[in-house]
């Protein structure tokens, strides 16, 4: 009986064990996937750009999501703060046309519903040469541009 015990407190410790250093892995991506979320933040409120042309790179590379899941996830954390705050900062010092902004929202919610659903009958592959031609054409573009 005694052995028993024994084998049944060893394998309880090594639960908690795996349990620590899961809460450990776990706070780790917290943080990385706030610290992501913060450098993607001040970058898209300098220059402006779409978050997810930022983040849907950093979710394959640096966290290895699929092309889906990050595109996904890029969208669920952009869908709230899309940058609110920028957007406040542009505001009051009048650099937002609210009119054009408005449209431009209504044809973003049209247009990403039905992209969204397009998305989803593309292969991984398809979609994530997709997403790289386009990031190579904007570049080009703001590149040559004078």
């Amino acid at each position: 009986m005694a052995e028993y015990q024994f084998v049944e407190k060893l394998r309880w410790t090594g639960i908690r064990q795996r349990a620590r250093m899961a809460s450990a892995i776990i706070s780790a991506m917290t943080f990385l996937y706030i610290l992501l979320g913060l450098v993607i933040g001040v970058l898209s409120g300098i220059v402006g750009l779409g978050g997810g042309i930022m983040i849907v790179p950093a979710l394959v590379y640096l966290f290895h999501m699929s092309q889906h899941k990050a595109q996904g996830t890029s969208l669920a954390a952009l869908l709230a703060p899309v940058g609110a705050l920028a957007f406040w900062a542009y505001y009051k010092a009048g650099n937002v046309d609210i009119k054009a902004a408005l449209l431009i929202g209504l044809g973003f919610l049209v247009g990403g519903y039905f992209g969204g659903l397009w998305a989803q009958q593309l292969s991984e592959l398809v979609l994530r040469r997709v997403f790289g031609t386009l990031l190579v054409i904007i570049g080009i573009r703001l590149l040559l541009a004078r």
